[in-house]
């Protein structure tokens, strides 16, 4: 890889900005000019193969953006990326001297496309990002890392761009924030950059997705921008100027995720130590509570009744949120710790009430 690109990929924050997609060449330099001009930007990004949910909607402009790119890049310096979707995007890519590359949503869903990118980049040494797939599958997006590592790439990061979901939420795209967390904890190695553009779908709430990635340890932002972004031509309710780019990052609060100070780290593993006590009594009391579990099925297979009881489960959960949630517990969490635990015992009551009850012998 090239040597100004490596010290731009090992740099931490990694703030990569640009428009949804490219529209003219005017529009792609004087962003990317703009863009230069607060100091802050590392890559410079523009969709120019854009998949569309319909036919019809603007699908990019294609090769002929190429060149805009990477004038933008000898004018400002700054290295540019595109997404790729198929093999002849990835060979035009290179062939014009893209610096980076991004597997998008739409394609990470797809094992054939995932591969097909793969396939082409075998032999390349150029970064590879990789967007978590529309819906949220871990499995897709593990899957999509390891082909891409299978082709030889070695520097590959991932992009937290939200999920589809069908609850209202005041999101375009679900944050779901416990899936990039485990991608985290099972790619530790792996770059994982926030795209709070595409998880909030508006301008208002870019600053708070922000800081929450940056709260959780991510290493770096995308946020789309464009000179004139209620004119865009694709999502131009979640882009922003160069300047309100500028503002977004200056609002944030950078944290640190070292432990560098040696009071510090004493002062978190005495309540770490807390926490890890807590802990094993949780998993002892849930234990506990699958083995009533147990002895219920087995009540129930005897008076032959069935697992699910509605009623009991909806006292269950109006009890556990009236104690839960005067006490600081959301209700979100309150709903999905609950959820977990009535399934878990289900799965222990279905086991013991279609467990083979032994034949008495025959005298």
């Amino acid at each position: 890889m090239k040597e100004y690109l490596e010290k731009v990929w090992t740099k931490r924050p990694l703030i990569i900005s640009g428009p949804c997609s490219a529209e003219t060449e005017e529009q792609v330099l004087q962003t990317a000019i703009r863009l230069k001009a607060t100091q802050h930007v590392d890559l410079l990004r523009a969709g120019i193969w854009k998949p569309r949910t319909k036919p019809g909607m603007f699908e990019g402009m294609g090769e002929k953006a190429l060149p805009w790119l990477i004038r933008a890049r000898k004018e400002t310096g700054i290295p540019v990326m595109v997404e790729v979707a198929r093999s002849e995007h990835v060979e035009l890519a290179l062939r014009y001297g893209v610096d980076l590359v991004w597997i998008g949503a739409r394609s990470t869903v797809n094992p054939f496309s995932v591969q097909e990118l793969a396939d082409a980049l075998k032999g390349v040494n150029i970064p590879v990002f990789i967007k978590n797939p529309v819906n949220p599958d871990l499995e897709l997006w593990c899957g999509a890392v390891e082909r891409v590592q299978q082709a030889g790439i070695t520097h590959i990061g991932l992009i937290h761009r939200g999920f589809t979901s069908y609850a209202q939420t005041p999101y375009r795209n679900a944050p779901m924030w416990q899936l990039p967390i485990e991608m985290k904890r099972r790619f530790p190695h792996l770059k994982m950059i926030c795209d709070p553009s595409h998880i909030c779908g508006n301008r208002e709430l870019l600053v708070q997705v922000a800081q929450k990635s940056i709260d959780l340890d991510f290493d770096g932002l995308m946020i789309e921008s464009h000179i004139d972004p209620d004119h865009a031509w694709s999502d131009s309710r979640q882009q922003v100027t160069p300047e309100t780019f500028l503002g977004i990052l200056h609002a944030l609060v950078w944290r640190s995720g070292e432990e560098s100070q040696p009071e510090t780290h004493n002062a978190l593993m005495a309540l770490r130590g807390q926490i890890d006590h807590l802990d094993d009594e949780i998993m002892d009391l849930l234990s506990r509570r699958m083995k009533l579990a147990d002895q219920i099925g087995l009540y129930k297979k005897e008076h032959n009744m069935t697992i699910l009881q509605a009623k009991r489960w909806n006292d269950i959960m109006q009890r556990a949120l009236a104690q839960g949630l005067p006490i600081g517990l959301s209700r979100e969490f309150i709903i999905r710790y609950l959820d977990a635990v009535h399934l878990e015992s289900i799965q222990h009551q279905n086991r013991v009430m279609n467990e083979e009850t032994p034949t008495k012998p025959i005298a």
